[in-house]
């Protein structure tokens, strides 16, 4: 059964050093040097996708615990949370969480190479 079929190209420009890499990578794989490009271009954005996936849910883990602990911290003190005390933590939290899951995740990255 033949799969979908593709009837869209994607080129680009390669210098005779980079053109010499990507060949000999394609015979490696022991496919043709379209097959590889294709391959690596969707294994790519592949993992960019993921990449994404993981930061939306780190932030909002990192979201949650900002505002789980500071309500946790100011009940374990006898202190009453008020309804605008509370909006203010969760803005507080949602303000930044995007920034601090991709500081995350980049030092996790640089930990791993």
């Amino acid at each position: 059964m033949k799969g979908p079929l593709r009837d869209r190209s994607l080129g680009t420009k390669l210098t005779e050093v980079e053109y010499a890499r990507v060949e000999s990578a394609a015979l490696r794989a022991g496919v043709g040097l379209s097959e590889w490009c294709r391959r690596a271009v969707l294994e790519l954005a592949e993992r960019d996708e993921d990449e994404s996936a993981k930061s939306v849910v780190l932030a909002e883990l990192l979201s949650l615990r900002a505002v789980l602990l500071n309500v946790m911290f100011r009940l374990s003190r006898g202190e009453a949370i008020s309804e605008e005390e509370m909006r203010q933590l969760i803005d507080r939290a949602d303000r930044d969480k995007h920034k601090r899951a991709v500081s995350i995740l980049n030092a996790v990255s640089g930990e791993a190479k």
